[in-house]
């Protein structure tokens, strides 16, 4: 069974303060990653009367809604190319690449022109943008998966993949809170023209930072002390992906349960409540940031529990959970700060239990041999068909008047993610001793 995990220290010595050490980079890289990844879905009321204008909010809105989702869609070509590199020939490089992409993409989108001034290559560069962070995604969730499921002392798993949680939660609160900071300064009409581009180029910056910083990690491909082999071959990589064929498929509903109900929650009912409900842009984005602030609060104790009573046992339980809360976001159909807020704020806790072990759950499921490979590609395709098209999802059907068919959906992927996790459990395939 320890093969299969395939943990390997960091380095000798002090070995806290290297754990310490990698976590930062690797976590912090990823709190950039996000952070570029949702200012996008925060800001696209903003972005698209500017690179699709039509003279209805919503449907601009839906329009860059859409290139959110394309952005999705790029993933796993992203997990295919690179997670297969990272099982050949190492995490590190990996790791450097993805983050560089992204930097490089939010620096373009903070500098784009708008449709005014290049007309249609506005959205076409915006697009290619998108695609690029998408490719970047694909591989950086399910690299630092694996990374941290090789890293983890035996014992502290769940721990261990919680702090990369709570650095991807750091991100995504730090774009409510620049995107609310930035609408708090900026004039409404300067922030509609050009305040709007602010947090693309924080995003940027701190990439820089945390790209220099990856330059130190550790590999952790190979056992500690262990001669390294020539690289696997392509094909030996996916031979391994389909004999775990069915953990594949678990993966990709882990994922989609997860992301579907935070995007939901991040994106898509912020964006209802500023361009179908009006509401007040500087009051959404607080409540947001508030919001992920309980969930990144609450992931100490999911990490505690789930090594406590076991990872299957407690992510069994927080999916179950789902299913009822969910149905929540039927009570925000109207205009009204404080019923968004209720909602909102009721849905964080569960949010922080499904978004805290679903990359831990995820990594156990591929031996080591695979494992970039099988989680990217399971994870690349739970989100570009379920998460990113959330947002989009919600709009739609509350546009339609069909608004309870969402949380529907939303329970029912939950339920398959369970059965499918109990049929690998019932395998033996799967690590669920802490």
């Amino acid at each position: 069974m320890a093969s299969l995990i395939g943990r390997i220290p960091v380095a000798t010595g002090n070995s806290s303060l290297s754990h310490r050490r990698a976590l930062l980079a690797l976590g912090g890289g990823n709190a950039v990653e996000w952070y570029d990844w949702m200012v996008y879905g925060l800001l696209a009321s903003y972005i698209g009367p500017l690179y699709f204008p039509s003279g209805s909010s919503v449907s601009e809105t839906m329009s860059a809604l859409a290139v959110f989702a394309v952005g999705f869609a790029a993933r796993p070509l992203g997990a295919i190319v690179f997670g297969t590199l990272a099982d050949r020939i190492g995490r590190r490089a990996v790791m450097l690449f993805s983050i560089g992409s992204m930097v490089m993409s939010s620096l373009v989108i903070a500098l784009l022109p708008s449709h005014a001034s290049i007309g249609v290559w506005a959205g076409v560069i915006l697009l290619a943008s998108r695609i690029l962070q998408g490719l970047s995604t694909g591989i950086e969730a399910p690299l630092n998966s694996a990374y941290i499921v090789e890293l983890a002392p035996e014992g502290r798993t769940a721990r261990f993949g919680t702090t990369i949680s709570i650095y991807v939660q750091a991100g995504i609160v730090g774009a409510s809170l620049v995107c609310f900071l930035t609408t708090s300064v900026v004039a409404p009409d300067a922030m509609a023209s050009w305040g709007w581009r602010i947090p693309f180029a924080v995003g940027a910056v701190g990439g820089l930072v945390f790209l220099w910083l990856r330059r130190a990690l550790p590999e952790t491909l190979h056992t500690a002390g262990e001669k390294q082999a020539e690289p696997a071959r392509v094909g030996e990589v996916w031979a391994e992906v389909w004999r775990h064929r069915l953990a594949l498929l678990t993966i990709i509903f882990v994922v989609a349960g997860a992301q579907a109900i935070q995007y939901t929650w991040t994106t898509g009912l912020p964006n209802l409540a500023r361009s179908a409900h009006h509401e007040n842009s500087d009051h959404v984005f607080l409540v947001s940031t508030l919001a992920g602030i309980c969930v990144a609060v609450l992931y100490p104790l999911v990490g505690r529990l789930a090594d406590k009573k076991r990872i299957s046992r407690t992510f069994i339980a927080s999916r179950l959970a789902v299913v009822p809360v969910i149905f929540i976001v039927l009570a925000y159909q109207r205009p009204g700060m404080a019923m968004f807020t209720v909602v909102m704020l009721v849905g964080a806790p569960v949010l922080a239990f499904t978004m805290g072990l679903y990359n831990t759950v995820a990594a156990t499921l591929m031996p080591t041999s695979c494992r970039v490979t099988g989680v990217g590609l399971g994870y690349a395709i739970g989100v570009a068909g379920f998460g990113g098209t959330a947002p989009y999802l919600l709009l739609w059907l509350q546009d339609l008047g069909a608004g309870w068919a969402f949380p529907v959906y939303g329970a029912v992927l939950c339920l398959l993610s369970i059965l499918l996790y109990a049929l690998v459990l019932r395998r033996g395939s799967v690590r669920v001793g802490n």
